[in-house]
């Protein structure tokens, strides 16, 4: 079997990956900031990230996956000014910041369940860790790399030596180009780690600390409730790609600065969702859920199945057209291991490719191939049952545990599925054509089987 290789961001290339601890990973993910719902954007970077898991698990590792909820401190813009998103949502709702952040915690845990996506070992939200960021952010302060402004703490990001390079930050230019207003920031690339209440304005959110009453930044829960669970320095941290060049920059910049270390040994991350192409986000007002798939009729899982087709290091982009094509190959895949019966013995060959391709930096397209090649092998049902039911493991398509819906089908519809087998006896082609295309305009599915044909809602 191969060894497992991962892209690790921070070098920038793919390498062996050995676990710091034998037999066990710490996995840390980036969550969702709670202000609204994820959209199948979001969701596609937490599929990758359970792709990640069940691989590890595969390879024989028992994994410790921590998962943080922002449910503070993280701000409208990028640079550290605007409101708390958290602030603005509760408006925008009417409940308040506490209500809101428990419904879509929530409905975000509804979501992950409805894609068979694992929970993690741990939940760990911000509002519950203050204590561990003011001690984090105390001890950067004891050794120098703070500073104080009228609205909060910064990170003096020029003190350490490296800072930005994750994302490959070329600092003198930002120095010499910077368009952004840095306020009372000495240098654009400074971040917040603690911003003070409005004097004149109770935040719902807010609370004590050695520099006043205030909240954290969005960068330090990170830090902080990572070292909490995983230790100073872990296997593998997660997010999307748009963590790379301030998000997971400055979690590496706050953690150098404190603990010596780059925070995790590899760097991953899940690129964008496209659609029309153009990055789906929230801030546009106009965004899928993954209840917008359910009002259309459509199986989650078959969203999943379509995040299965395409690597995790490339953009995907998405259509109704290509939803539809994952939800027939889906149904497709349901039925007939439903129809191989009881599962026998897993053939090894298959296992050896299956592995290999996920093994090579989850290639998970590659490995969903070798799935359909093993529809085709002349292999017996129950070999076969037994290789597909191994294969969801890491799939995640609940074969084992799908059943056909009990419908019956019209009787006009099984006479003009009889009629077509009668024109097939007869090699009148065309006649079949049209009556195969007259079966699934009325909605139904026809299937040739080694015994005849098979006919079901589709």
């Amino acid at each position: 079997m191969t060894e497992l290789q991962l892209f690790d961001t921070y070098e920038r290339r793919v390498r062996p990956f050995e676990p710091l601890e034998a037999g066990k990973v710490g996995l840390y993910c980036c969550g969702p900031t709670v202000y609204n719902y994820a959209h199948i954007g979001n969701l596609r970077t937490y599929l990758f990230e359970d792709l990640l898991r069940r691989v590890l698990e595969m390879n024989g590792y028992t994994v410790n996956h921590v998962v943080n909820i922002t449910d503070v401190g993280h701000l409208t813009s990028d640079a550290d000014t605007g409101e708390d998103k958290m602030e603005v949502g509760a408006r925008r709702t009417g409940m308040t910041a506490w209500e809101m952040a428990d419904h879509y915690t929530r409905a975000f845990e509804d979501d992950l369940a409805r894609l068979n996506i694992k929970a993690p070992s741990r939940w760990c939200k911000a509002t519950d860790h203050i204590d561990e960021q003011i001690a984090f952010i105390k001890d950067l302060e004891n050794k120098g790399y703070t500073y104080r402004t009228s609205d909060g703490i910064y990170f003096d990001s020029r003190r350490l030596n490296g800072y930005g390079h994750l994302a490959r930050l070329d600092v003198d230019g930002l120095k010499e180009g910077a368009r952004v207003d840095a306020g009372e920031r000495r240098f654009v690339t400074d971040f917040a780690l603690w911003k003070f209440s409005p004097p004149d304005n109770r935040r719902q959110m807010e609370w004590d600390s050695p520099w006043g009453v205030g909240f954290p930044g969005w960068h330090i829960e990170c830090s902080a409730m990572s070292a909490k669970y995983l230790g100073d320095f872990f296997d593998i941290h997660c997010g999307g790609e748009d963590h790379i060049p301030i998000h997971h920059t400055n979690e590496i910049a706050q953690t150098e600065a404190s603990r010596g270390t780059r925070l995790a040994n590899f760097w991953m991350h899940g690129y964008f969702l496209q659609v029309d192409n153009a990055k789906m986000a929230k801030s546009s007002g106009e965004f899928l859920r993954l209840e917008s798939l359910s009002e259309r009729g459509i199986d989650t899982l078959a969203y999943r199945y379509l995040c299965l087709t395409a690597h995790y290091r490339t953009q995907m982009s998405f259509s109704w057209d290509s939803l539809a094509s994952a939800e027939v190959a889906l149904s497709r895949l349901r039925q007939t291991a439903y129809d191989w019966g009881e599962p026998g013995t897993v053939d090894a060959d298959f296992d050896q490719r299956f592995r290999d391709c996920l093994n090579d930096d989850l290639g998970v397209p590659r490995a969903l191939a070798v799935a359909w090649e093993l529809v085709r092998a002349d292999l017996s049902p129950a070999t076969k049952k037994a290789t597909i039911l191994r294969f969801d493991e890491v799939l995640g398509l609940g074969l084992a545990t799908w059943l056909p819906e009990e419908t019956s089908v019209p009787d006009d519809i099984i006479g003009l599925a009889e009629e077509r087998e009668q024109a097939r006896r007869e090699r009148n082609w065309q006649r079949a054509d049209e009556l195969r295309d007259a079966i699934s305009a009325a909605g139904y599915l026809l299937e040739d089987t080694r015994d005849g044909y098979r006919v079901r809602k589709a």
